[in-house]
């Protein structure tokens, strides 16, 4: 997509602080932060609108991304699988090394869940459960034949399902999560599904993030996290993926 590097920046800024404060974003805060005027910022804000890559869900409100801004930045960060950021920074950033510090600690809570249990099927429990309390997702991993789900009441605490008729689409999505798996069964290390992108709950407003890995079930068991499109992509992926690689590292 043929934008400019200060509309990505501006675009990425959008995400990452919608991510943190659940709010559209307005112009005067990316004023602020990237140091011009709001009438600035109103027209690259224009001009992502008109690429279909954020939208304004009311008016005089600020913006937030659309399904396909997230695939945009998603794609930023898989183009690079070993950072936990694109590659345009954005002035939201100045905190990053206390972040990979959290980075660092999250990964070690994971290593200590997974490394402490005995059992394969207590391991990937384990590896869920440690995704539900870091993202706040639901969590979801197949053992043998059997889909494990963890975190549900987690997920409907989050303010994209103060409405009863979004709780019903994604509850009708879980209901038809594990045939969807074996089905589609998909091939990539770490797969994102992003809002519309899910085939079984297209109008639902989540993502699917999960990852392959082998285990003494299968060589294609999975685990991962499902949440609203709003979330921290650059975490949440990085913990999934490292979830995958340390349970095929430990079964």
């Amino acid at each position: 997509m043929n934008i400019t590097k200060r509309q990505k920046e501006i675009l990425f800024a959008i995400i990452e602080e919608y991510a943190e404060v659940a709010a559209p974003v307005g112009s005067v805060t990316l004023a602020k932060l990237f140091d011009v005027s709001s009438a600035t910022i109103r027209a690259e804000m224009s001009r992502l609108e008109e690429a279909g890559l954020i939208t304004q869900p009311h008016t005089s409100a600020g913006r937030i991304p659309t399904d396909a801004g997230y695939r945009f930045y998603v794609n930023a960060l898989t183009e690079n699988p070993t950072s936990t950021k694109p590659e345009v920074e954005s002035p939201l950033r100045p905190a990053r090394l206390l972040e990979d510090k959290t980075t660092d600690r999250n990964f070690h809570a994971l290593e200590l869940r997974i490394s402490s249990q005995e059992r394969a099927d207590f391991a990937i429990r384990g590896a869920v459960d440690s995704l539900v309390e870091l993202t706040g997702n639901l969590g979801l991993a197949t053992i043998g034949d059997q889909l494990y789900l963890s975190g549900i009441s987690r997920l409907f605490t989050q303010p994209e399902f103060m409405d009863t008729s979004r709780v019903q689409s994604v509850a009708k999505l879980l209901d038809n999560l594990e045939p969807w798996l074996k089905e589609a069964a998909p091939g990539e290390p770490l797969n994102i599904f992003i809002g519309n992108e899910n085939p079984i709950g297209k109008t639902s407003g989540v993502s699917l993030i999960i990852s392959k890995f082998r285990s003494p079930y299968s060589d294609n068991s999975y685990i991962g996290v499902l949440g609203p499109t709003r979330q921290n992509y650059s975490r949440v992926m990085s913990l999934v993926r490292r979830a995958g690689n340390m349970l095929e590292e430990v079964l």
